[in-house]
Formats: C-alpha cells, structure tokens, sequence
C-alpha cells in the first residue's frame, strides 16, 4: 500500500463514519457537517462520549486502533443509553454497522455526563483487560520489546535461555506495516501456531528517528531478510513470503558498517585491512574436535548417545554446543566436536582422557555451496570470505554480470516487491538487464549491515544470505530481565548472576536484581502505610 492508498482508505473510513453517526452528532448538540471532518469529528466524538481528548492519537497507531474502533463502537452506544448486552453484542458482531441502525430508525437521547463506570464486575474487568492491552501494545511496538535468545550463535555474551528487553528506540521505532494483526504477538499464535495476521493490507513503511545509530560490534535485533518458510527450522516446510514487519527476528552482532569493505580470514573479520576487535564480553567460538576415553555426553534409554553434555562436564567448562561424532569399535574412545573459546579448549587439554584436540579447518578457495553469493565464481566458505563492499544510502557502485550475485536481491526485493516496486533483474549474455532495460551503475536507497554470530562455526547468518537492509532492523538488545540454563531443572536452572544485567559495557557483567528488590519492597511498603493514613484520616 502505498501514501495515497492510505489516503483514500483514510477517506473511505470518514465516509462511512459519517453515513452512519451523523444524526447522532446533531441528537448530541453537534452539527452534522463535524461528523465528516477528518480528525476533527474525533474529537467531538470524544466530547460526546465523554473521554479525554487524547484517545484521538490511539486511533491513528497501527494494531491499537484495531483495539479502539470497537471500544468507541459501544462507547457511542452507551453515549445514548444503549447498554445492554444485545446491542453490544450487535455493534461488535457487525463490526460497528449496528450503528447505521441506530442512526436512522431509533429516537435517541444523549447522556452528556453518563456515568463512566461499568455497571458489571465483567464490564470493568473487560476495560482493564482493553486498555492494559493498548499500553502494552504501545510499550512492545514503540519502545521495549521481550525477546528470548534460542541458539548459541553469541554465547558467552548472551547464552541460550537469556531473556531480553530489546530497546525499539536506540535505532528508531517502526510503525506496524500489517494492518490487521493480533497485538502482543509476532507472527503465530503460540497454541495452534498459526497466522496471527492478515498480509492483505499493508501499510506504507514507516521508521521514527532513533537517537544513535548502529555502531561497529553492537548486538542487534532484525527480521530476518530471506525469511520465505512457514517453520524456520523445517527447511522443506512451505515457502511464505512474510511481510517485513513479520519475519522472524535474529539477533547478531553489527561487524560491518554501510561503506565498509569486508573480510574473513580463518575465522576472523577484517573491516577495512584492519582486525576487527570485538569488546571484552564478546567471545569468538570456532570448532573442535577431541577424543576422549570418557562418555561426556548423555546416553538416552535405548543405548544411543544425545548432543547434550553431562552436567557436570557442562557446568564446570560451560558448554553449550557440543556432539559425540563417532566412536571406536570397542567403544574404548570417543570423538566429540565442540564449539568453544581458546581459553576453554586450554583447559580440555590438560584433561585426564582427552586426546589429540585439533582446531576445524577450512582451507581459503575451498568453495560451500550455502554461502553468499551463491555463486561458483566466489569459491569462499565461513572460514575464508570477500572481500565484498557493505553498501551505503546513496553511493553508486557498478553493475554487470561479475558484481549483479551481490545486488540482485537488494534490488529485486529489499529495494523493490518489499517497498511496492517491481523490479526485474535479468541478464542477456553479459548485459544486466532491470525491467528489460540495460543496467550499468545503481544507488542505493537505504543502509545495510553485515551481521554475524561470535560463535564462527556454529552460527546461521550473514555468511549464508547476505546484508541486512536498514528497514529489516528491529532494536538493540539492553537488558536481561531472566536467564534459564536449559541442562538444569527448576529452580536451580536461574542463572541469578545474570538476572536484571546488562548487554552492553566492558567488564563482567553486573546484576542488578537486589537493587530491584530494594526499590520494590519500598514501593510497597510506601503504599500501605500511605493507604493506611488515609484511613485513619477518614475513621477521625
């Protein structure tokens, strides 16, 4: 949908508001011509019903006012001494064109100072549930957002299990695209797992300013770009082309910047020929592999062996990604390939039963065939990558049959189907051809990133699909408000050490959650003495 598509959308829901409320306007004093004003009849409506003029802004933020269309539908109603159960019903069902009856065959009063108290216990929980609804919605779209860390690709900065408060305003907030969509949820509902929205309408994109932007190593939160399968994690699951608002969301750390030119050597970014240096949280993870004489992971009931380490061996070394590969036939050894720091696999050596611990390698010019640009051309692997150029809002750079396997999505798809644009790349020989007309140089039209997992052997991202389009990002990663260690039951598998720290800093990280106790526990204790003044104010 594009700005003059919601203009006349806009337009469409005045002319019906009008048809259908424009003798209730002139039953409460109003004049009908203010029942036909954009905006304008929003706030007579207000003074109508008698609710604060504010509930105006609600009407105009994405998903809220899929909350707020039904609650001034039955708002207007009880305005003129309609409520009962019936015709609330009524409203809802017909989805407000109760009202048009209403309007045009009843004789009606308006209540200028009804009572805004519900009548019914039900009636007051529902308004509390409504409205407790709409402030989270405005909290989760516009300012924090919870996000559970499920893969390992960060470990040892964030660990599997973190829960996350992820900032929507350090980079800038994004209005809703989808325009019918369940509040408080992504893109499934957590029983059935089905849609939680409607793709049929979408509208124009919409970003508020941040107040930084990304810089170098900032863990960030995005939707994942090439995200088409209707089950991420069941790659012959159905092919679905989400709307960029609904994809699914990773979170990695930001080692390239728009205009950088970047690098992998052995494992290790190089921005620009210098090393990258990651901050002192961060942790690289390569793989290795070791045999040992001891069974260090667990054994399932029908003898065979899972990729989960045995508590003890976990807690003491803590890891996390770790699988048995392979065994002698006597079963006298063991081959395990962990995913792990230096320092860790330091101390794995001097480890009574392990033997010959040897670092994975991947030779450069030993070409994997899930590794961007797809192309055979660029014979590069996770270990051994680029060099390639991370574009830039408004640079231009050269297009023909060499440099196209690294631009084509981004102006197919992040730069045209993704923004209402249709954009066609072919080629005829060497010639790149964009809607049938030959195509030399192009200029970006917004940033991009390049984003990757400290964990360098184990971890989906930019290496296998490419850049990161500024409109993808979602926020920055703040706080860790709960940690669960999944090898642990209950309540022992708190993490208490990270609970209520921060993501960002240098240093260990420090957690916070006595502090939080002491506040609450005062808050509370203020407010029951308070109350109790009150009331003794009152027996005098």
């Amino acid at each position: 949908m594009t700005w003059t598509d919601l203009l006349l959308l806009i337009l469409v829901v005045q002319v019906i508001h009008f048809a259908g409320t424009w003798k209730l306007y002139v039953a409460a004093g109003r004049k009908a011509w203010e029942a036909a004003v954009p905006v304008y009849n929003a706030v007579v409506l207000m003074k109508i019903i008698n609710r604060p003029w504010w509930w105006v802004f609600l009407l105009f933020i994405p998903i809220v006012h899929l909350i707020m269309f039904p609650v001034l539908w039955v708002e207007t109603l009880r305005s003129f001494g309609r409520n009962n159960a019936k015709e609330t019903f009524l409203v809802l069902f017909t989805l407000g064109f109760y009202l048009y009856y209403v309007n045009y065959t009843q004789k009606v009063t308006h209540i200028p100072d009804r009572d805004l108290k519900p009548r019914t216990s039900t009636g007051e929980w529902v308004s509390s549930i409504l409205f407790a609804v709409v402030a989270a919605t405005i909290v989760h779209n516009y300012f924090m957002q919870p996000y559970t860390i499920p893969t390992s690709s960060l470990e040892k900065t964030l660990l599997v299990g973190d829960y996350l408060f992820v900032s929507k305003f350090h980079y800038g907030a994004k209005a809703p695209m989808t325009a019918v969509s369940l509040p408080m949820v992504h893109d499934t509902l957590p029983g059935p797992r089905v849609k939680s929205y409607y793709k049929g309408i979408q509208y124009p994109f919409l970003r508020i300013p941040g107040i930084q932007k990304i810089k170098q190593n900032d863990i960030v939160v995005f939707g994942w770009p090439v995200d088409t399968l209707t089950k991420i994690t069941d790659p012959s699951s159905k092919v679905d082309i989400k709307p960029m608002d609904k994809k699914s969301n990773y979170v990695k750390r930001c080692v390239g910047l728009p205009g950088d030119s970047l690098e992998i050597r052995d494992g290790y970014v190089w921005v620009n020929g210098a090393k990258n240096d990651l901050p002192d949280r961060a942790k690289l993870q390569f793989a290795y592999d070791f045999t040992s004489k001891n069974v260090l992971v667990k054994r399932t009931q029908d003898g065979n062996y899972t990729n989960i380490p045995t508590d003890s061996f976990h807690e003491r070394y803590q890891i996390s990604d770790m699988g048995i590969t392979g065994m002698n036939a006597d079963r006298s050894a063991y081959t395990y390939r962990v995913f792990t720091t230096d320092e860790t696999i330091e101390k794995l050596k001097n480890l009574p039963g392990i033997e010959n611990v040897t670092r994975v390698t991947k030779e450069p010019g030993a070409p994997e065939s899930n590794i961007f640009p797809h192309d055979p051309r660029y014979p590069w692997n996770t270990r051994n990558f680029g060099p390639i150029y991370i574009p830039q809002a408004g640079a231009t750079v050269e297009i023909n049959s060499a440099t196209i396997p690294f631009y084509e999505r981004i102006i197919e798809v992040y730069e045209g189907s993704e923004l209402g644009i249709e954009n066609n790349i072919t080629q005829s020989g060497t010639q790149v051809l964009l809607n049938g007309q030959p195509i030399t140089q192009y200029t970006f039209k917004q940033d991009y990133y390049w984003m990757m997992g400290d964990n360098r052997d184990n971890s989906q991202d930019a290496r296998m699909w490419g850049y990161v389009p500024f409109n993808h990002v979602v926020g920055k990663p703040v706080f860790i408000w709960m940690s669960f260690d999944k090898f642990k039951k209950f309540p022992s598998n708190i993490r208490w050490d990270r609970v209520f720290t921060t993501v960002g800093g240098s240093g260990e990280p420090v957690s916070y959650f006595r502090y939080f106790l002491i506040v609450l526990v005062g808050w509370i204790g203020f407010n029951y003495f308070r109350k109790r003044r009150k009331g003794k104010k009152k027996a005098v």
